[in-house]
Parts: structure tokens; C-alpha cells; sequence
């Protein structure tokens, strides 16, 4: 889970920061890096907030985790409007319940905030696809009632935890039988659909990819998740090159990198030689996780491990 967490966050800093480094993305795969500290967005900030919630209690509670979502809002982390509006009216004393299912005329959202920070869930539960589902359901419903939504969500904590599953069991799925384990579990919808195209453009260029499921430029599952799912299953063993996918392809850059980090690192790690892990250079850019995450991790460890999470051959 913890890997999922890095590699999210680093490829949330690096998509957001990428127009102002003054890098190529040849450069960045040279290893030619632009001066730390990246800065992460709100994919991070939330995604910090379900790690914590995880490592705290084991599970999503949602009125604990909407509490967390509010009071840990921070305006600075380029929130999208319409979160930012439920976090504010949440804060206020609101129900989370009422603010997530009124949004956008009482449709809730469709956008890809819940699936932006929910990889570290589907790595925490690797194994078991069940409950990955319903802990992602649980999740979203806190900010994204329309199915779409929720949907978007539970397809890349299926994926993360398909991803963390293979680490384990030291295999490498092939893109059509990844996409296809992600697909057994999502029920119907757009989302699902563009998912099930996804997997007949494998081997299609990048380009031709994003053209036909989008690139989160219109901020909806719908028109991110399909795209992040196929960037996931094709370069799953090599995280750079996943990330410089999503790069390319522009788009909302931040959150389709976030999505793809989460889900290759929950395989990848760090790891070097056949695998391409997350780069140690590119996490040591990274802006440092927020302070209040580091004290969970260190009660978390201690309760499920005793000691530190390394002496684990668990994948979080």
C-alpha cells in the first residue's frame, strides 16, 4: 500500500509540475530532473486521507473518512470547484450523504476525484477482490454518488490490487488478462464500456489510445479512468515509461499520472533489473507527505506488524 502511496504521489507532483520544470520528457527519463520539491495536489491530500483511515482501522468508515476529507482541505492543492463546495458544506456540519448526493442536480458526481486516490486501498487488500470492491465503494460514495463515479473508482482499486496481487505471486498478467480481471468485477456503464474498448486497442500507439478514451480533460471517470487502466496493463513493469505516457498525452496530467503511479507501484515498487520500479531520484523530488500521515503510518505499523512494515513480504 505504502508503494501505491509513492508512486501516486509522485506521479500527481510530477504531472502537476511537468509544465514548469522546463524538462522533456526524454530528459526526465534520462534522468535530467528538475530541482525538488514537486509539488502534489489533492489526489495526494485525499489519497493520504484513505492510507490513514486503512492503517488506522483496517477498513472505511465513511463518516470518519468524510471528517477527514473536510478538516484536512486545503485550498491550496487546486481542489476541482465541485469538491471543493462539498468539502466546505461538510466542514460546515453538513451530511455527507446529503452534499454527495445532491451535487450536479441531485445526480452526484461522475467525476474522477474518487478514483484519483483510492489505488493504495486496492493494494492494502490485494488477494481479496471482494472486499477491494466494497471498501472502493465506500470510498467514493463519500464525494461521488453517480455510478460513474463510483465505478471509476472501483475499477483502479481492482487494478492496483490485481497489480500488488502479481507482485506477490511474482508473475507478470498480460495486458488483455489484467484488463479483463478488472472488467469481471465492474458493473455496466460507460466507464465499464470505454474499459472493455480499452483492452481491443492494446497495442495501439498512445496517441490513438487517449484519442478514443480520453484523458481526463474533461474531468469525469468516464474520460480518465479507461485510458489509465490501459497506460496500467500496458507498462505495468515500468513505471517511468507508464508515467510519461500519461504525460504526453496531456489532459488532466496530474490525476491521470496519479491513477497510473498508484496502480504500477503497487507491482513495481522500486524494483530494478527486468522491472522498472519508481525511481528513487524522482521520490526524493517529491514534496514530503504530509506530517499527520507519517505519525498513522508509525501507529499503523505498529499494529499490524510491531515493528516497521519492511520486515513484511506484504505489498503495502
Amino acid at each position: 500500500m505504502l508503494d501505491s502511496l509513492d508512486g501516486l504521489s509522485v506521479g500527481d507532483a510530477m504531472g502537476h509540475d511537468f509544465p514548469i520544470m522546463r524538462r522533456s520528457i526524454p530528459e526526465l527519463l534520462a534522468g535530467n530532473l528538475a530541482d525538488g520539491p514537486w509539488i502534489w495536489t489533492d489526489d495526494t491530500e485525499m489519497a493520504c486521507s484513505v492510507v490513514a483511515e486503512l492503517l488506522g482501522h483496517g477498513g472505511i468508515d465513511q463518516d470518519r473518512l468524510a471528517l477527514a476529507f473536510a478538516n484536512r482541505f486545503d485550498a491550496a492543492r487546486s481542489y476541482g470547484f465541485g469538491a471543493t463546495g462539498i468539502l466546505h458544506r461538510i466542514r460546515g456540519g453538513a451530511s455527507w450523504r446529503e452534499v454527495s448526493q445532491s451535487a450536479f442536480g441531485d445526480q452526484g458526481s461522475c467525476g474522477n476525484g474518487a478514483a484519483m486516490r483510492v489505488a493504495p486501498l486496492g493494494a492494502f487488500y490485494a488477494g481479496d477482490p471482494e472486499r477491494i470492491v466494497s471498501e472502493a465503494v465506500l470510498s467514493a460514495q463519500v464525494t461521488h454518488m453517480h455510478p460513474e463515479g463510483v465505478v471509476g473508482a472501483v475499477a483502479v482499486a481492482v487494478a492496483a490490487g490485481q497489480a500488488a496481487q502479481a507482485r506477490l505471486a511474482g508473475t507478470r498478467p498480460t495486458p488483455e488478462d489484467f484488463i479483463t480481471a478488472v472488467l469481471d468485477r465492474l458493473d455496466d456503464g460507460e466507464t465499464t464500456r470505454l474499459i472493455r474498448h480499452a483492452r481491443t486497442l492494446l497495442g495501439a500507439t498512445p496517441e490513438q489510445a487517449a484519442a478514443e478514451l480520453g484523458n481526463g480533460s474533461m474531468v469525469t471517470a468516464q474520460n480518465t479512468v479507461p485510458f489509465t487502466i490501459w497506460v496500467a496493463a500496458t507498462h505495468l513493469d515500468d513505471y517511468p515509461t507508464a508515467i510519461t505516457t500519461c504525460i504526453a498525452a496531456h489532459g488532466d496530467v496530474d490525476t491521470t499520472s496519479a491513477i497510473v503511479g498508484g496502480i504500477v507501484a503497487a507491482y513495481t515498487g522500486t524494483r530494478t533489473g527486468q522491472v522498472t520500479g519508481l525511481p528513487r531520484t524522482w521520490l526524493a523530488a517529491r514534496e514530503p507527505l504530509p506530517g499527520w500521515l507519517n505519525l498513522d503510518r508509525r501507529r499503523g505499523w505498529r499494529k499490524f506488524f510491531g515493528s516497521d512494515p519492511k520486515a513484511s513480504k506484504t505489498p503495502w
